[in-house]
Parts: structure tokens; C-alpha cells; sequence
């Protein structure tokens, strides 16, 4: 039998979702909650990898069992009790065996939080940056990233994928804290895509700011993308203000 499991987590204590020898991870946090309250070993498997330090909002991930268990309030109390602080469960439902969490899903919304005021209440989640970026420069900039295209330039080095091949369909930047740009101090950055490759919203977010800062025009990302070289395209940005926030199936 299959369930699907909806839960969030704050990436800064963990090396992203997969398991990776020498580190925790949220996968085998997530598996020892589940084999420790249904006495069996279980195997979870989640809708995507994320990096080091990223943050998820209603991550699915699936795993399987030979009788069925419980999927109430109690259920997901006693799972959260086990798991550490970082992370949380908020539901948990039986699916079609044939349901996977990472192939059926059709597209994944990822958010990245600037601000340019201090703010200690946001510095956790957010990205400190100096007040004169160029957000219609940026939004121009970021129409270049939309259509099924190669995005090896901002992949990392050694991602071992078959295929740079990804279909954004939208991205762009707006304010959070007033109604335009002008008047705001904090802003997001939303993304979504039927794949992501390791690093790519992070490499996209860097580029938009060189343009935002006014060392690139924003026709070059359509220049960088076509080189098809990490080299070419702009830094990587911190990964504590990514947020991954929709997965539609």
C-alpha cells in the first residue's frame, strides 16, 4: 500500500532531502520516524532533491507498507514527535500504488526572499542586499528563462543528469511589503517548472541580480543561457532564503 505524506522542513540543520553518507538529511529523519512508529523498515521517496541549507513548504514524499496504517491527527502527532524540530507533517493519505511522489509530479514552484532593509526578523529566510536593484530590469530579464529550454549554463558542475532540458513557465519578481516596487524593502522571486536541475534557481537568482545591479543587461540571459557554460552565468545565492512551495501532480 502507498501514502503520500505533505510535510515541511527548515533546511539549515540538514544537507537537503536525499541521504548523503556523513551527513543528516531530511529523507532519513523522515524514514526513522516512519520504520520507528510502524515497527518495519520503511523507505521514503520524496518529490525531488534540494540543496544544502533550502527550505520546503509542503514537500510530498511517498513510501509503501504491507497493511494499513493510520492516517489521522494521532498518526502524524506521534510521527512529529519523533522527528526533530525542523521538520513537520502535516497530512498523510493513501494513493494509487502507481502514484509516484517524484515522476507523477507535474511541476514545482520554488520562492526566494530578498530584502534590502535590515530586518532581524527575516535574516534567516531572506537575503540581505542593498536597496538599488533594478526590479523592471530584472522581471525583463527573467522572461528569458520562460520555454522548454537547455539550462546547463546554470546547473552545477557534476549534476549527472541525462538531460539540462527544463520547461519554465513562470518567473518574475514582486513586492511583499507594499504595492510596488518602489515603496517595498522585501520581495520574492517565484519559479516554477516541470524540473529543476541541483542549483538552477540559485544560479538564476545571482544572474537577475547582476542585472538588477546593472553589471549585465537583461538580454544577456538569453546570451548566457546559450553558451551552455556554468561559467558564464552569475553567482550562486545563499540557500537559506529558497523555499520550495508547490509540487502539482
Amino acid at each position: 500500500m502507498r501514502y503520500f505524506i505533505c510535510l515541511s522542513y527548515n533546511g539549515s540543520a540538514f544537507c537537503g532531502w536525499q541521504i548523503q553518507e556523513n551527513a543528516n538529511s531530511v529523507q532519513a529523519e523522515l524514514q526513522n520516524a516512519l520504520s520507528t512508529l510502524f515497527k518495519t523498515p520503511i523507505q521514503a521517496v520524496g518529490a525531488g532533491r534540494t540543496d544544502t541549507g533550502v527550505n520546503a513548504r509542503n514537500y510530498i514524499a511517498h513510501f509503501d507498507i504491507g497493511s494499513p496504517v493510520s492516517c489521522g491527527p494521532t498518526t502524524i502527532y506521534k510521527l512529529n514527535a519523533i522527528l526533530p524540530k525542523g521538520i513537520a507533517i502535516h497530512n498523510i493519505w493513501q494513493v494509487d500504488e502507481d502514484l509516484h511522489a517524484r515522476f507523477s509530479a507535474r511541476s514545482r514552484t520554488y520562492k526566494y526572499y530578498i530584502h534590502t532593509t535590515k530586518d532581524p526578523f527575516c535574516s534567516e529566510f531572506s537575503y540581505f542586499l542593498p536597496p538599488r536593484l533594478d526590479f523592471g530590469k530584472m522581471n525583463e530579464a527573467a522572461k528569458y528563462f520562460i520555454g522548454e529550454q537547455d539550462f546547463t549554463s546554470l546547473e552545477k558542475l557534476g549534476g549527472g543528469n541525462k538531460t539540462s532540458i527544463c520547461n519554465v513557465t513562470q518567473a518574475y519578481w514582486e513586492p511583499l511589503d507594499a504595492p510596488t516596487f518602489e515603496n517595498a524593502s522585501h520581495f520574492v522571486f517565484t519559479v516554477t517548472a516541470n524540473r529543476f536541475l541541483r542549483n538552477m534557481v540559485r544560479a538564476m537568482v545571482g544572474s537577475l541580480l547582476d542585472v538588477g545591479f546593472g553589471k549585465k543587461e537583461p538580454q544577456w540571459i538569453q546570451q548566457m543561457l546559450l553558451q551552455k557554460n556554468r561559467c558564464a552565468a552569475g553567482h550562486s545565492v545563499p540557500g537559506n532564503a529558497l523555499f520550495l512551495v508547490e509540487i502539482e501532480y
